[in-house]
């Protein structure tokens, strides 16, 4: 969900790549096989030239938005957000023109009931019989009215077991003193107060206020260990060495244990957070002609099997994974295999599912205004 990040060394082939291929010259049938951009499947009408964006920071490959821009001839503007927080206000502030934006399961409910979003038209999003069924007609948005999958994922415990002599192994054991000083948390009050909640044995989505404070003193106590939070990239502290463990979203520990090993990332016994991100057409949307276009190429499997090297979470995309599989099978390979990507059927069974709290959500607010400004 949610920072959401840089790729690595395939990522510069890949754009390097596609510039050439894009640009014209002497590649033979075979380069431009694996190099060139994808054509539309199918290629729908589009007479806007530019489409709007408000993203996850760092969750869209460079590649798929030039070859969106190069097929299309349409601009990619992309403005970022890093919570669901910050994104709902400047939306529900009026006056801003996107046509897409990310919303997380749990905002979801809230930005339809304010009427921030619009229904999808099905008829012009073909790439919807691509997309996993388990990850469809969820609570949030049933039948899938206003929003379809972008990618899934997990909120759990990250340790570097080098630095780290006895890890966690529960959202309960960050109170350790061991660890203050050395702690990442995610930079999401709805994780963060919610993981508090599961250490109190209350529900995630508790609308109980007397629950909320003493979750708020005890996070308060935590906070006072944190050395960072960070949504926009907390795997840069943890490979750095500046932190050495805490809490982060699937992908970011992922591309941390590519780049140092020692790095776990453990489901607490209380059940991690499970989330899934969105795509959405905001009411009022300037170009949704290109929004429905971008839908449909940037999520076609040749497209968006990129996901799995530079923005590794959980793919909710069949045909991403089918193309990756015949095409890119160590990066298949690697997703499949990990337990991290892959989430254990057991894990998801224990998760917890963050919810819109309705005329509770003033009091989460404050708790996080509270234990952070303290």
């Amino acid at each position: 969900m949610a920072g959401r990040f840089w790729g690595g060394f395939m990522t510069v082939v890949l754009v390097t790549l596609l510039v050439a291929a894009c640009g014209g010259g002497g590649d033979t049938p075979a380069q431009e096989a694996t190099s060139a951009c994808p054509e539309p499947n199918p290629r729908l009408e589009v007479t806007s030239t530019e489409v709007n964006l408000f993203v996850w920071t760092e969750y869209i490959p460079q590649a798929t938005i030039d070859c969106f821009e190069e097929v299309y001839g349409v601009t990619v503007n992309k403005d970022e957000y890093s919570s669901n927080e910050e994104m709902y206000a400047k939306l529900s502030a009026g006056g801003a023109n996107y046509d897409l934006v990310q919303p997380t399961d749990y905002i979801v409910a809230l930005m339809i009931r304010q009427g921030l979003l619009q229904e999808l038209d099905k008829s012009r999003l073909p790439i919807f019989k691509q997309l996993d069924p388990n990850y469809l007609n969820l609570p949030f948005d049933p039948d899938n009215k206003y929003t379809l999958p972008y990618q899934a994922g997990t909120d759990a415990i990250v340790v570097n077991t080098d630095a780290v002599e006895t890890a966690p192994q529960s959202f309960a054991d960050l109170w350790n003193p061991e660890y203050a000083g050395r702690l990442v948390m995610l930079d999401d009050s709805r994780a963060i107060i919610g993981m508090t909640l599961l250490t109190l044995g209350y529900d995630v989505n508790t609308t109980d206020p007397t629950q909320l404070e003493e979750a708020k003193v005890k996070l308060a106590e935590l906070v006072k260990g944190v050395k960072l939070f960070d949504s926009d990239s907390p795997k840069t502290a943890l490979i750095a060495g500046d932190v050495d463990l805490g809490i982060t979203w699937t992908g970011e520990a992922v591309v941390a244990q590519r780049e140092v090993p020692a790095i776990e990332y453990i489901y607490p016994t209380e059940g991690p957070i499970l989330w899934q991100d969105n795509y959405a057409i905001p009411a009022g949307a300037p170009h949704v002609d290109a929004a429905y276009a971008w839908l449909n190429y940037s999520m076609q499997g040749d497209n968006f099997w990129r996901m799995l090297d530079e923005f590794p979470y959980t793919n909710p995309n069949r045909a991403a994974l089918e193309y990756a599989q015949a095409n890119h099978p160590e990066l298949y390979d690697a997703y499949i295999n990990s337990n991290i990507t892959n989430t254990p059927a057991e894990v998801l069974q224990r998760g917890h599912r963050i919810q819109d709290v309705g005329e509770a959500t003033p009091l989460y607010d404050q708790v996080w205004t509270e234990v952070k400004g303290g």
